[in-house]
């Protein structure tokens, strides 16, 4: 039984946003992709110092980027258009975000060397695989979150609020928030408890106590 409110997709484009199997030979994707083609190659060939052009550059790639975002280049994704980010993140080197389906994420984020956020997915039968069709599931990263280096998300991924993600973790299912994970593939270790934030903010305290000491 079908919901006969649901509308079925206009084109190509609506269905590879809905999750559909879709086939990426539209005029809109190829568009798209020249469009983020050509803006990466700016992003990635620009001077050692024109922090002003990248910041400016990656605010016309992005479908939204917020307040002090910062993000080291190289860089790629497949539209940049899909992808949306929150205030306060940053990217160090060679990540890379496939962004067919939406990527969204929150406020705090930060991000080691060569993080992969990977919305597509395949058919898992190989004529079906080879005849073109492939689909895509969007990803959610909450606010406060960090990744080390090397980790990868897979599609359809939903990741909380106040989570720490190990280096060289493989992601495939859904984070909670407060929590640490690590692993191929990633799972939760322990849970980030108030102890945690006392020892840190200590930690943090003891380090402005000392730079205030050197400046005096």
């Amino acid at each position: 039984m079908t919901d006969s409110n649901i509308q079925p997709a206009k084109d190509e484009w609506e269905r590879m946003l809905s999750g559909e199997l879709y086939v990426a030979d539209s005029t809109q994707q190829r568009e798209a992709n020249m469009r983020k083609r050509k803006l990466v190659q700016a992003i990635n060939t620009s001077a050692y110092d024109a922090f002003e052009e990248r910041d400016r550059l990656f605010h016309e790639l992005f479908g939204s980027l917020g307040k002090g975002a910062f993000l080291e280049p190289p860089f790629n994704c497949d539209y940049g258009c899909n992808t949306y980010i929150g205030d306060n993140f940053y990217a160090n080197m060679d990540c890379i975000f496939l962004d067919v389906a939406p990527i969204t994420i929150g406020d705090r984020v930060f991000f080691g060397p060569r993080v992969g956020l990977y919305t597509p997915y395949h058919p898992i039968d190989a004529a079906v695989r080879a005849s073109g069709p492939e689909g895509a599931r969007p990803i959610t990263i909450g606010s406060d979150v960090w990744f080390g280096g090397n980790v990868v998300v897979g599609p359809g991924v939903t990741i909380g609020n106040d989570v720490v993600i190990g280096a060289g973790s493989v992601v495939v299912k859904d984070i909670p928030s407060h929590s640490v994970a690590v692993g191929n593939p990633c799972h939760v270790i322990r849970t980030i408890t108030d102890d945690d934030r006392t020892y840190w903010q200590a930690k943090a305290a003891e380090y402005r106590a000392w730079k205030n000491s050197i400046n005096a």
